[in-house]
């Protein structure tokens, strides 16, 4: 639903970024010690096809980012706005032949629809903000974070991309540069979890057409705070606060791009780990995803599937994959495998009966 378009640098973004850099380059003597997958950015050090260098104008265009964060500010105040129901208030105004009842929305509403804004933004942000500056460390070329407002969903974003040329990264540089984000963006949610969660009233009769089902680590926390009236399951619109909102779209961004497939943050993580044998786990999860969908049949997760297949579900060679990790980034990895299993909700959304 939302941040499947993000680390999945799609097709238009690696086509402008693999442009050539027309900047002259000094002939160099190849390097013994270069790992045999290693492709030398000098057409003069090698016999053979080489990436060449992504040109930072290219890549530093602000314009487009610039206007799209503004876009995705106006999505979610919208939504928080409308209660997380912006679908449902469409319908109402269609049906009154007026805007009087978005008039209402906005004079009642507009400060939980600023506060969620804020907090969802603070989220986004900081996740690519974890990227793009290890991208800067590293000197990795990366476009801006690019934001995807959609006001007609319940969160009011499809999440942010950074397109990023990942072939002039290592091993090591690749997995900093996927597990930052993540990180960052935690270091916001966790703590809006915990304010939302203190201030759930779930004796608020549920409306609206769907529910937010919780992912493990809400429904712990919720249970630790010991919120009475929930049922151990989802969460109406209604009952909802803009921090837990905030919370829940942080945990779901976080957990879907953890998921190790293909060029999301877990399939950078995944690769630098386990390298091609990463594969073999990125195809099954796709199948395993496909097969849950058709039995169920949920399909809100559908267009982050096809996306992923379009894409590829494998994680393309780095730069040098034979660069050691170190046992703190291998543990650390190992850890991070389980973020999926505790922040991602299966179904997000549960309809009702």
């Amino acid at each position: 639903m939302l941040r499947v378009v993000s680390k999945l640098e799609n097709f238009a973004i690696l086509r402008c970024m693999n442009q050539p850099y027309d900047r002259p380059t000094r002939p160099t003597q190849p390097d013994s010690r270069t790992p045999l997958n290693h492709e030398s950015a000098d057409p003069f050090s090698a016999g053979r096809p080489v990436r060449r260098r992504t040109s930072p104008r290219l890549l530093r265009r602000v314009r487009w980012p610039a206007i799209l964060f503004l876009l995705t500010c106006l999505s979610t105040f919208w939504v928080g706005v409308t209660n997380w129901q912006p679908v449902q208030a469409l319908f109402v105004c269609t049906e009154q032949g007026n805007l009087t009842y978005v008039r209402q929305l906005f004079l009642n509403h507009w400060q939980q629809g600023l506060t969620y804004m804020g907090c969802v933004l603070a989220i986004l942000v900081l996740h690519e903000l974890g990227h793009f500056v290890m991208t800067l460390i590293y000197r990795i070329p990366a476009t801006m974070p690019i934001f995807l407002p959609f006001p007609f969903n319940p969160i009011g974003t499809l999440g942010a991309v950074i397109g990023m040329n990942g072939f002039e990264a290592n091993r090591k540089q690749i997995f900093d540069i996927g597990i930052a984000g993540p990180l960052a963006g935690l270091f916001v949610a966790i703590p809006l979890a915990w304010i939302g969660a203190s201030r759930l009233d779930l004796s608020i009769p549920p409306a609206g057409g769907l529910s937010f089902q919780c992912p493990l680590f809400l429904d712990w926390l919720i249970e630790r705070l010991n919120v009475s009236g929930y049922n151990g399951s989802s969460i109406s619109p209604s009952q909802m606060n803009p921090f837990f909102s905030a919370a829940w779209v942080g945990c779901l961004v976080t957990g879907l791009n953890m998921i190790p497939v293909g060029q999301l943050d877990g399939g950078h993580i995944t690769y630098a780990l386990f390298g091609q044998r990463a594969h073999f786990l990125a195809r099954a999860l796709i199948v395993g995803a496909i097969a849950s969908m058709v039995y169920f049949g949920h399909m809100v997760l559908l267009l982050m599937v096809i996306l992923v297949v379009l894409v590829g579900t494998d994680h393309p060679p780095t730069a040098n994959d034979r660069m050691p990790l170190g046992w703190f980034r291998y543990g650390l990895g190992l850890l991070s495998l389980s973020i999926p299993i505790l922040l991602f909700p299966p179904m997000v959304f549960e309809l009702p009966t």
